[in-house]
């Protein structure tokens, strides 16, 4: 497991206040096109990558969609209710998908950049 940076508890190489987020990284294309598709929710965030759109087509919650480019910045963050099509973005890179409201809470919109870390308990 892995992590994602923004701010509120820690402060980062730059004296911003950072949150640690739990985050799975979805890399192989199984795990891409599986996505949060069959859960019923999700503690943390998921990030998919390489990916520059999304759908929920067959999901059973909503979701926030942050589209990251090639350096982390957040491009684009959209809410997503379940049948629904996202346009591509075309600087978009990676994608962080998360439970409704919860970027907005973690203070994640355009012009973010999020840094990603290896948790102490992930196993390699």
């Amino acid at each position: 497991m892995a992590q994602w940076h923004r701010d509120t508890h820690h402060h980062g190489p730059r004296g911003e206040r950072q949150t640690e987020i739990p985050l799975r990284i979805a890399a192989s294309y199984r795990h891409r096109s599986r996505g949060l598709l069959g859960q019923d929710g999700i503690d943390g965030a998921l990030m998919i990558t390489p990916c520059g759109s999304v759908h929920s087509f067959r999901m059973r919650f909503t979701i926030d969609v942050a589209y990251l480019d090639r350096k982390f910045n957040v491009v684009a963050v959209h809410t997503m209710k379940p049948g629904r099509l996202g346009l591509p973005r075309l600087r978009a890179r990676h994608v962080i998908e998360s439970e409704a409201g919860a970027m907005a809470k973690w203070g994640l919109r355009p012009g973010v950049q999020v840094a990603i870390a290896q948790s102490d308990g992930a196993q390699g």
